[in-house]
C-alpha cells in the first residue's frame, strides 16, 4: 500500500485480505466464466473492483463510463500487465449508462449474470447551484431507476450491484440525500419490475487518493507549489483504492439481497481528522507545515517556504454546503447484520420513510429532468422533492451561502 495512503487509513495492507481469501472459493463458483456488465467503472472504485473481479476469470467484462481517457488507461494498465488479463471477451466502451447506446448494447449483448454501477455525481461540492444539483438527480436518481428497468428487460436474472455512499446514511449534502434516494431506487418494488436476481449495495468511506479526492489534490497540490488545503475539525473514514475494490467485490457476489454492505470500522480507531493528515503528508515529504488561515497569504508564501523546507498548510472553516463534521455507515432507525465476514458488515434495507408513495415521487423527479426547462427550477423546489420520501433530510440538510468552490 503507498505510503500516503497508509497515513489515512492507519494500514499497510487491505483490510477486507482475509475476507477476500474466506470467500476466495464463493467468489470463484460465482464469478468464473460469468458474463459481467460495470456500468461507470473506468474510475476509481469501479477500475480496482474490476481487477478484483478480473482475478477469478468472468468470461465477459464490458465496461461502460463516458470519460474516454480513463478507459483507455484502464486498456492500458489491462495489457501492460505482467499476466495475460484473465478474461475472454473484454471490452472498453465510451457511453452514457442512461443512453440508447447502452440500452442497445445490452440488448445485443446480453442477458449479464453480474451487473455493477459505479456512475455518480460524488462530490458534495456540486450542490452549489440548481443546474449542478440537477445533473445529481438525473445521474444519482433518473438514470438508475432507467437502467433498472432496463435490467428487468434485458437481464432479468442478472445479480444488481450499485455503489452507494456513507453519506447517504443521515445525509446532510444533497449528494448524500440523492444516494440515499438511489438506494430506494435499487431496492424498491425491485422484484415487482421483474428483478429476479440479488440487488446489493455498498457505503463506505472517503477513498484514499481516488480520482478528485481531497487527498489526491494534496499531490497535485504540492507538484505545483501550491498550498496544501483542508477544512478543520472534519473527520473521515478512509480506505485505500485497493480496498474500495475488496469491498464492492465481495458486496456484489456474497452480501444478501436487499443489503447495504459496510466496512466494520471502529470510529475511536479509524475517525480521522483530515487536517492530521494533511501535516502527515507534508511531513511525509520531507517538508515541515505552516499552518495559515488566510487563503492569499498562502498562497504568496508557496514557493519561498518550499524553498526552505517547509510548506504552507491552509486551514479553512467548515462553513460550506453539505459539510458534515464527521461520517458513518449506519442511518437512523437501522441496523447492522453479519453476513459471515471478518471485516465487512451490512444494513437490512426498510424502505421508504416518508408517506408519499415513492413511485409517485420518482415519476415528478423524472418530469423535471426531462422538462427543467419549463419549471421554476430552485433547490428548494429539488429539496422539498427529496423530502417528501426522506422528510429528515429537510432539517438536517447543512445550507451554507459559501460552497467548496469558493475555498483553495
Amino acid at each position: 500500500m503507498h505510503h500516503a495512503t497508509a497515513i489515512a487509513t492507519g494500514r499497510d495492507t487491505s483490510l477486507f485480505a482475509s475476507d477476500l481469501r474466506d470467500a476466495a472459493d464463493a467468489l470463484r463458483e460465482a464469478v468464473c466464466g460469468a458474463r459481467i456488465l460495470a456500468v461507470g467503472a473506468a474510475g476509481s472504485i469501479g477500475s480496482n473492483t474490476v481487477h478484483t473481479l478480473a482475478a477469478f476469470a468472468p468470461k465477459t467484462l464490458h465496461i461502460v463510463d463516458q470519460n474516454e481517457n480513463a478507459l483507455a488507461e484502464l486498456v492500458r494498465q489491462v495489457r501492460s500487465a505482467p499476466t495475460p488479463f484473465p478474461v475472454e471477451d473484454f471490452r472498453t466502451l465510451p457511453l452514457d449508462y442512461g443512453s440508447a447506446a447502452t440500452h442497445a448494447l445490452m440488448a445485443a449483448e446480453g442477458p449479464y449474470d453480474y451487473i455493477l454501477n459505479f456512475a455518480a455525481i460524488k462530490h458534495v461540492r456540486s450542490e452549489k447551484d440548481p443546474y449542478s444539483i440537477l445533473q445529481m438527480f438525473d445521474t444519482n436518481i433518473v438514470k438508475q431507476a432507467r437502467f433498472r428497468r432496463w435490467i428487468a428487460e434485458l437481464s432479468p436474472q442478472a445479480d444488481y450491484f450499485s455503489v452507494s455512499t456513507d453519506k447517504a446514511a443521515n445525509p446532510v449534502s444533497f449528494m448524500g440525500a440523492t444516494k440515499r434516494v438511489m438506494e430506494h431506487v435499487l431496492f424498491d418494488s425491485a422484484k415487482e419490475i421483474g428483478l429476479k436476481g440479488k440487488v446489493t449495495t455498498a457505503r463506505f468511506a472517503n477513498v484514499a487518493f481516488s480520482n478528485g479526492s481531497l487527498l489526491q489534490a494534496f499531490e497535485q497540490r504540492l507538484a505545483r507549489k501550491e498550498p496544501i488545503a483542508c477544512p478543520k475539525n472534519i473527520q473521515r473514514y478512509f480506505v485505500s483504492l485497493e480496498e474500495s475494490g475488496h469491498i464492492c467485490a465481495l458486496a456484489s457476489v456474497i452480501a444478501p439481497h436487499a443489503h447495504i454492505a459496510i466496512p466494520r470500522l471502529d470510529p475511536k480507531d479509524s475517525l480521522v481528522l483530515l487536517e492530521d493528515i494533511a501535516r502527515a503528508f507534508i511531513e511525509g515529504n520531507g517538508l515541515q507545515a505552516v499552518e495559515f488561515d488566510d487563503e492569499r497569504a498562502a498562497c504568496e508564501a508557496a514557493a519561498a517556504l518550499h524553498a526552505e523546507g517547509r510548506y504552507p498548510l491552509l486551514l479553512t472553516p467548515a462553513d460550506t454546503a453539505g459539510e458534515k463534521p464527521y461520517e458513518e455507515f449506519v442511518g437512523e432507525g437501522e441496523e447492522t447484520t453479519e453476513i459471515g465476514l471478518k471485516n465487512m458488515l451490512a444494513v437490512y434495507y426498510k424502505g421508504v420513510l416518508g408517506s408519499t408513495p415513492f413511485a409517485d415521487v420518482l415519476t415528478e423527479m423524472e418530469e423535471i429532468v426531462l422538462h427543467a426547462h419549463k419549471v421554476d427550477l430552485a433547490k428548494s423546489t429539488l429539496k422539498d422533492l427529496i423530502g417528501r420520501i426522506e422528510p429528515r433530510f429537510l432539517a438536517a440538510h447543512i445550507e451554507s451561502t459559501r460552497n467548496l468552490d469558493q475555498r483553495a
